[in-house]
């Protein structure tokens, strides 16, 4: 029989449902914004997709629209608080969108470039990468609830490439996204699914057992297989 413990350790990454500033596309990192009613109802509908899965570990972002997305998931009981994955803080830049930003910087990009007063990719790639050495002890299917542009740069620094390699890794809101291992090769990091809506992950899933809080899908990124 399998049971939970012996599942290998797969991550998935739920990125927040829709505020007015997603909409706009404006960056947020610090400024704590609700969910819209649009967002809410996305993310009802994500806890909606997580059946069959067995959550071992639940982590959330402090910002509330990480941690909201989390309760209407159905998932917000067994969270823990993990700061390591709030967004990106965008220093002068909050607020603003990518187009305002090249006005004022001709060239920009975050992943490059980082903000003044804010975050650099090297600290936000420092972040991600001791966040990646606390779950590297977990076991069993984990659930993260952040943002957009620090879960691309989770996900890349998760397969061992630079953090500029993210930007090639958007995400929408209310997301499912599962980081994990090669079936055969569990020594190689993949990115099993990305920016996925309501899959289910089957090879997370428990036989025989039900919701307990659940989740997920598989369609895989193995960085070998970049060119």
């Amino acid at each position: 029989m399998i049971t939970e413990a012996s599942l290998p350790l797969r991550i998935h990454i739920f990125r927040h449902g829709e505020t007015e500033w997603s909409l706009t596309g404006q960056h947020t990192g610090q400024t704590d914004l609700p969910l819209t009613a649009g967002g809410e109802d996305k993310a009802r509908s994500l806890g909606h997709s997580l059946e069959g899965i067995q959550f071992a570990h639940v982590l959330t972002s402090p910002r509330q629209r990480a941690r909201k997305t989390c309760e209407m998931a159905d998932l917000e009981l067994t969270a823990g608080i993990d700061a390591d994955l709030a967004e990106w803080d965008y220093g002068d830049y909050e607020g603003q969108t990518s187009a305002a930003i090249v006005l004022q910087r001709p060239g920009w990009n975050l992943y490059r470039d980082g903000c003044p007063h804010g975050e650099s990719p090297e600290q936000v790639s420092e972040r991600a990468d001791r966040l990646i050495a606390r779950l590297r002890t977990l076991e069993g299917n984990v659930a993260l609830f952040s943002h957009g542009q620090f879960s691309a740069v989770l996900a890349v620094r998760w397969i061992g490439m630079p953090v500029a390699v993210a930007q090639h890794f958007p995400l929408g809101t209310a997301s499912h996204s599962i980081l994990g291992s090669a079936l055969h090769h569990p020594q190689v990091s993949v990115i099993e699914q990305w920016n996925a809506g309501n899959d289910i992950c089957r090879r997370c899933t428990v036989p025989g057992r039900q919701r307990l809080p659940s989740q997920g899908s598989r369609g895989s990124i193995d960085p070998s297989s970049r060119s």
